[in-house]
């Protein structure tokens, strides 16, 4: 029997969110009914709002999440009622090439729930990334649940997508490794995350970027040696400078524009790698010699979604945070009410805070 709940939705492009009735159907084959503990606010979420990511309005936004299941459909059998999960926007369906080819990380046919969730008329809802977790309970593809220990929902629930999508970049996607030098442009969470990931993974030299002193000193809580404000210093001749002339081994652009990636290229060692997490808007374009490019080596990366597995680096993640090894804790800036999700954009889009994260 359906379920009705509160959840918060993006009616139309650009409009306040609202707190609104949501229905939400008993779970069908393949399929899980989630009670949400915690949900991050994500700058995709605000992305969805303002319609930047495509126009199917209504939104039901929300998808930087942990809960407890609470039911499943037929056929379910990794998840069962009662397990502690965090949600994931990329439930691999094992069938695809990439997943054929072991590469499960790049599947290219990832699945949602198949019932809509709805508004008391019948109206359907857009659920962000396929999971829409600013409500009460939510309906996803069991493939969407990652089964981890208890813990914190508020904190480990940021794994679901932006600690996640940084810390991969640079351990997943970048490869960084012991010794290695790491350059990270954009210390907002992505580009914290990558800074505390690259410090889990033995980088001994890591370079933060940013134009903001307050995000720099941030940066250090989470592992930064050096920082530079590439306001008024060149960012790519202070990572030279400190990488004895040559460039970050790594150097992972966490903001999504062509001055910053740019940045990245050049600040590069030869043979190094430059990773972009940093989500471009569409009408972004970079222009580099192509000398240059095959000049210099080395590789040009973008991570999806840090090329995480969930089934293996949530577990690991949340093993580290309960050790006291990856400060994950320290991303949560403030725990909101479900109504507070506007007020929480604001704050994000000043730069007031790193995660405001809404308790149920």
């Amino acid at each position: 029997m359906s379920q009705t709940v509160r959840g918060v939705i993006a009616r139309s492009r650009g409009a306040e969110v609202e707190l609104v009735d949501v229905v939400v159907p008993d779970p069908g084959p393949g399929e899980a009914v989630v009670a949400v503990q915690a949900c991050g606010v994500c700058h995709t979420d605000l992305h969805y709002r303002e319609g930047g990511i495509n126009d199917e309005f209504p939104f039901l936004l929300g998808h930087e999440a942990a809960g407890v299941v609470e039911a499943v459909g037929e056929g379910v059998t990794g998840v069962a009622p009662g397990d502690f999960v965090i949600l994931n926007w990329r439930a691999v369906c094992g069938q695809c090439r990439a997943c054929l080819k072991g590469k499960p990380w790049y599947c290219f046919a990832t699945h949602n729930a198949t019932q809509k969730m709805t508004l008391t008329d019948g109206t359907e809802l857009s659920p962000a990334l396929g999971i829409g977790a600013f409500i009460e309970k939510t309906l996803v593809a069991a493939g969407q649940c990652t089964k981890v220990p208890d813990a914190d929902a508020a904190v480990v629930g940021l794994l679901g997508c932006g600690v996640m999508a940084g810390f991969g970049a640079a351990v997943n996607t970048g490869g960084v490794g012991r010794g290695d030098s790491v350059a990270v442009i954009g210390c907002g969470g992505v580009g914290n995350a990558a800074i505390a990931g690259a410090k889990v993974a033995g980088a001994t030299r890591i370079i933060a970027v940013d134009v903001d002193d307050r995000k720099l000193e941030g940066a250090k809580a989470f592992g930064a040696t050096h920082t530079v404000n590439s306001s008024v210093t060149d960012a790519i001749e202070a990572i030279r400078e400190l990488t004895d002339g040559f460039g970050a081994d790594v150097v992972v652009e966490a903001v999504g524009r062509p001055e910053t990636y740019e940045q990245a290229f050049y600040a590069r060692d030869l043979a190094g790698t430059v990773v972009l997490v940093g989500v471009p808007t569409p009408e972004k374009q970079v222009t580099l010699p192509m000398i240059d490019v095959f000049g210099r080596g080395g590789a040009l990366k973008s991570s999806w979604y840090g090329d995480c597995l969930p089934s293996r680096d949530f577990p690991m993640l949340v093993d580290l945070y309960q050790q006291g090894r990856f400060p994950l804790a320290d991303f949560v800036s403030e725990r909101i009410d479900l109504g507070d999700v506007e007020a929480a954009f604001e704050k994000m889009h000043k730069g007031e805070v790193l995660r405001s994260v809404v308790e149920l």
